[in-house]
């Protein structure tokens, strides 16, 4: 059973409140997108399950009229389905989203096609989100034509006009009757811009919506977006994968990764406070402009897991220096760290041990003993002695913290395992965080130092 903490768990469904007051405008409640995994041939003809990638994995939040918040993560975070899943472009698997009380999460596609006349989306790409072979005209148009805002082409010719001004193609006109081709990158995501704010939208999903234009513009994309909130009483829902400019844009910060908020607070707390591991490596990757200041670089290991596999408990655990006992520690981190330590032995020293060691066989499911197969001819006493050694050679990797024990079998070594806690959001003051390091009764179980 998951333990109550010294700071209080966020109790379902006011998880999403994340330590604010109410904000009814969009309210998100244990919201689950799933992908099922074709697999192959084979894998279908026999009925086998390939797997299921968990992009959106019981996530809650509210937003509130007027307010920015800032979905922040690596790629494969699950930041870009939430948004498309809001707006009915990703079906959700389960949980609800209601925009002004109305649930988006089941409705039919005749009812979500009005309703996204009030949510639209700025894509990540404007070269790629712009018909090369339609007039600007004809593109921020076309939402008009969609819904049936305007009539004839004088009127529609109007609202675009006005469109192409508020974004600043200025004087509309010279923009009216030109391609895409003829824009700069900065001039077509403000055309992008046009055709997401042409039907008045209350709502506004920006996808990663500078980060492939240049650097000197960037800031004036961002600026055009505060404005138009500004005089259109707009609210976003902002994607990106860069904290830099959300520290800009944002009022409050969700981080995600593999699919679960992490951590969730305003802006100000989070940049100066960050509770959770993972928004501090985020952090700590942020460039700095000054090419002679010396910051420390105390980036995550390894690489993000793979989504359709993700780690038990804790999913940030295996690259979180900071990880212990209960955050879901298994066989598979054994051979991530073996990985690791032969990457740096010599050739001679690495095929010696490597030569003890069996297949490594990643379970489907949390297992309270793992058995470690020795290789074909090594002995289970041999095998252990490997793994003591390497223990003995770097007694501080937290890997150790989860092993409860480890005896040697006939032909194996038998492996227990202090049992996974999947941490919840816990109130924290400023910012949530669902992260152990804030559980004053685990740390105390198991003798985490504060």
């Amino acid at each position: 059973m998951p333990t109550k903490p010294e700071s209080e768990v966020m109790d379902r469904p006011a998880a999403e409140a994340a330590g604010t007051a109410a904000r009814g405008f969009i309210s998100v409640r244990n919201l689950k997108t799933y992908f099922e995994i074709r697999g192959s041939v084979l894998d279908r003809l026999t009925g086998r399950d390939a797997g299921t990638v968990k992009a959106v994995d019981d996530v809650s939040f509210e937003l509130a009229q007027g307010e920015v918040l800032g979905l922040v993560g690596e790629s494969g975070s699950g930041k870009s389905t939430l948004g498309r899943t809001l707006l009915g472009l990703a079906p959700a698997t389960g949980g609800s989203a209601t925009f002004q009380g109305r649930e988006i999460v089941g409705m039919g596609e005749r009812d979500l096609r009005a309703l996204r006349a009030q949510m639209q989306m700025v894509f990540q790409d404007p070269h790629a989100a712009l018909n090369p072979a339609m007039t600007i005209e004809q593109s921020v148009g076309h939402p008009l034509i969609i819904h049936k805002r305007a009539k004839g082409r004088e009127e529609i010719r109007r609202h675009v006009a006005a469109a192409l001004d508020r974004v600043g193609l200025s004087p509309p006109e010279t923009y009216l009757d030109k391609y895409p081709n003829d824009l700069s990158g900065g001039q077509k995501q403000r055309a992008v811009i046009a055709r997401a704010i042409v039907l008045d939208p209350v709502l506004l999903v920006a996808d990663e919506p500078v980060s492939m234009l240049d650097m000197s513009v960037r800031s004036k994309i961002l600026q055009l977006m505060i404005d138009l909130k500004d005089k259109l009483n707009l609210t976003y829902l902002y994607i990106t994968h860069d904290l830099a400019t959300a520290k800009f844009f944002c009022d409050r910060i969700a981080i995600l990764y593999l699919g679960r908020i992490v951590e969730i607070g305003e802006a100000s707390a989070i940049y100066e406070a960050p509770k959770h591991p993972y928004t501090r490596a985020l952090l700590t990757a942020i460039p700095d402009p000054d090419p002679t200041r010396d910051i420390p670089r105390d980036l995550p290991r390894g690489e993000i897991p793979d989504a359709a596999k993700p780690p038990f408990g804790c999913a940030f655990h295996p690259r979180c220096p900071m990880a212990f006992a209960p955050c879901g520690w298994e066989i598979r981190d054994l051979r991530d760290l073996l990985e690791a330590r032969w990457a740096g032995m010599a050739e001679e020293a690495h095929q010696a041990e490597r030569a003890l060691l069996g297949t490594i066989e990643a379970p489907d499911a949390p297992e309270p003993t793992s058995r470690l197969s020795a290789a074909p001819g090594a002995t289970g006493e041999a095998l252990l002695a490997l793994l003591e050694r390497i223990r003995n050679d770097d007694p501080a990797e937290p890997f150790w913290t989860g092993v409860k024990a480890m005896r040697a079998g006939d032909g194996c070594v038998e492996i227990d395992w202090h049992p996974p806690e999947r941490p919840e959001l816990l109130d924290l003051g400023a910012a949530h965080a669902a992260c152990h390091l804030h559980n004053a009764e685990l740390r105390a179980r198991y003798g985490k130092a504060g």
